[in-house]
């Protein structure tokens, strides 16, 4: 499940390097959302959170997020997932990635480490006690590092409506092309009061998981912070609904509209 919940915070593909003036972002954010199936029934809460570290002398952010299943659910579906990414403070490049999960029984436990200069990625298996190499693209992103790399990247003045965006993305030890599609401007009521958001509808392949395609809807905030408020899913059983329910630490003012 919370694969799931990090597979819709994503966005755009392109090369830059971004200033920590203007950046959306800042060590010490925590974000914490609700996770409810079918509308009504809570299934469990999902967190990241940001801070300052370094991976072999490189000053980097270094993000953790967790997700986990709670009341009725836990007792027959128990998630407990712990997702880390290590990216460069200037690039936004994923030096570390990793991933530790047990989702009903399901479990992987791997870190990667990203050779940007041999465009090679390292996967150390812990569960399976194996080692191995494979090859990766150019301006390669891990399914988190992905989001923050977009949220200081992605010029949300300027993308017209039905503009579709592509990126990049190594995990489960391959490379996979992410589409996200820009469907416009919306206020959204919260708990916080009504947010203007920006509105996007990720691409996934249809099958175990989801019904079709176009199942996923995102909703972020449209001020500086773009920080994703709602993420909706059409399952093939029911649905899944994430909402933002606590959050600190945040750069820029988190807006709030008055009417």
């Amino acid at each position: 499940m919370k694969k799931l919940v990090l597979t819709f915070l994503l966005f755009a593909s392109f090369q830059t390097t971004w200033s920590q003036d203007t950046s959306s972002f800042q060590a010490g954010e925590w974000l914490k959302f609700k996770l409810s199936y079918s509308g009504w029934m809570k299934a469990g809460n999902a967190t990241l959170e940001i801070s300052e570290n370094t991976y072999k002398d490189k000053p980097v952010y270094k993000v953790v997020g967790k997700g986990w299943t709670t009341g009725a659910v836990k007792w027959f579906f128990n998630v407990e997932d712990h997702y880390e990414s290590h990216f460069d403070k200037v690039t936004g490049q994923p030096y570390k990635f990793v991933r530790n999960i047990n989702e009903g029984g399901y479990t992987k436990n791997r870190i990667v480490d990203f050779d940007h200069v041999q465009n090679k990625a390292l996967i150390n298996d812990l569960k399976e006690h194996t080692n191995s190499t494979v090859d990766i693209e150019k301006n390669i992103q891990d399914l988190v590092s992905a989001y923050y790399y977009l949220r200081n990247n992605y010029n949300t003045e300027t993308i017209q409506k039905g503009s579709v965006v592509e990126l990049n993305i190594f995990f489960d030890s391959e490379t996979f092309l992410f589409k996200l599609k820009y469907l416009g401007r919306e206020t959204i009521q919260t708990k916080f009061g009504k947010i203007k958001c920006i509105k996007f509808r990720p691409y996934v392949m249809a099958g175990r998981v989801f019904k079709e395609e176009e199942s996923l809807t995102l909703w972020v905030t449209a001020d500086k912070n773009k920080v994703p408020m709602k993420i909706k899913a059409d399952l093939r059983v029911g649905s899944l609904r994430a909402d933002l329910e606590a959050l600190k630490g945040l750069k820029h003012p988190f807006e709030i509209q008055l009417k």
